[in-house]
């Protein structure tokens, strides 16, 4: 089957969790079969973690290392895998929730190594200069 779409989260959820069985089973046989890349937005990456985290009560390090399965499964392509991979590690590592991480990713690829936010929490990184207004 060839495919070239973009993956809403309940997809990778269901495939990672099992829950509901009729629609993991589906959404499990669709990624296996696709041979087009399926295409990950960052955005539903950050849900992915949200969802896991909140609902299925994930622990950090599990939720990194299924998103990071997520990302090498071989029918699906994202746009900055690197970045991805480098938020993943500040979150999961540095212990920020991914939105920061993701920004600290950002601020370190790019080159321009600060962040504006009342949150002390980035300070963790230490890799970026945290500028409160």
């Amino acid at each position: 089957m060839t495919s070239t779409a973009f993956l809403d989260t309940n997809v990778l959820i269901r495939h990672l969790t099992g829950d509901p069985p009729e629609q993991a089973r589906r959404a499990t046989a669709f990624l296996a079969a696709a041979e087009g890349p399926l295409l990950l937005a960052d955005l539903i990456v950050a849900e992915i973690v949200d969802v896991l985290e909140s609902v299925y009560d994930v622990d950090r390090s599990m939720v990194a290392d299924l998103v990071r399965a997520i990302i090498a499964f071989p029918s699906i392509a994202v746009v900055q895998e690197p970045l991805l991979l480098r938020a993943l590690e500040a979150y999961e590592h540095d212990r920020l929730d991914f939105a920061d991480a993701y920004l600290v990713a950002c601020a370190e690829a790019t080159g321009v190594g600060r962040v504006v936010s009342f949150d002390r929490g980035l300070d963790r990184a230490g890799t970026v200069e945290r500028v409160e207004p």
